[in-house]
């Protein structure tokens, strides 16, 4: 199996207030802080398990315990005694890269009541690179394997780490999602947990540097209203229409 890059499992609160205490110092730009969740079902009827955050800065990745702390996760402080999990993300002044932050945002919502805010959504920034259709956005693996700016080698590697990790949770696999659950988590799954938050930051670099300061803030508006939508009461993150971009953009 490949070495995982530097990680922390923040699964205690003392730790997770050391974790909190080192976000202190971080830069406002370019964005420092990159988000991913895996859960059973992610959404407003599911559960969240882990959610990974990636500090650019600190190339160090953490995992989140949430099946373990619960509101702990959201509610601890640093040594401040302000500075939280909720706060963080809550902050129109922290910026945060997501990559479609609709189910996370349910579920972030639905079970903690965070209020998302300060996101840029990497599949979004993706859409607006584009010169012909903006119909219909791509998935997270078809975008690493076609625009992140690794090594053929680096690519030949996430690709296994991803199959190994479908094979221990898709059920269409013979996989289970309550691994995520299992603590200690398995090797495999902490691999893949790391790997694709690490990879969001090469992903919004490259969109980053395509998109000019109008379609910018166009993405800005519709990550948005992505977060408002999906607090809705109606609001469901499966099906055929989640595949579509914005209205307006096509």
């Amino acid at each position: 199996m490949a070495e995982v890059p530097a990680s922390t499992m923040v699964d205690s609160v003392a730790v997770l207030r050391r974790m909190l205490d080192t976000f202190e110092e971080l830069p406002a730009s370019p964005i420092s802080i990159y988000v991913d969740l895996e859960g059973i079902e992610l959404s407003r009827k599911g559960t969240i398990s882990i959610l990974q955050l990636y500090i650019l800065p600190q190339d160090h990745t953490f995992l989140v315990d949430v099946h373990t702390l619960q509101s702990q996760a959201f509610s601890a402080t640093a040594s401040n005694e302000t500075t939280s999990l909720k706060t963080i993300l809550e902050s129109d002044t922290i910026s945060k890269a997501f990559f479609d932050v609709r189910n996370d945002s349910d579920a972030l919502y639905s079970h903690f009541g965070i209020n998302l805010a300060g996101v840029e959504d990497i599949q979004l920034m993706e859409l607006a690179t584009r010169s012909l259709s903006r119909r219909v956005v791509n998935g997270l693996a078809k975008l690493i394997e076609r625009d992140a700016p690794i090594s053929p080698a680096e690519k030949l590697a996430w690709k296994a780490t991803k199959e190994k990790g479908v094979k221990l949770f898709a059920p269409e696999r013979g996989g289970s999602y309550e691994i995520f659950n299992e603590r200690p988590l398995a090797p495999e799954i902490v691999l893949y947990c790391v790997q694709d938050v690490r990879i969001l930051s090469k992903l919004f670099f490259h969109y980053q540097n395509k998109l000019d300061s109008a379609w910018k803030e166009k993405v800005r508006e519709a990550t948005m209203d992505r977060i408002i939508l999906s607090h809705e009461v109606d609001y469901n993150g499966q099906g055929r229409h989640m595949a579509l971009g914005p209205r307006g953009w096509y």
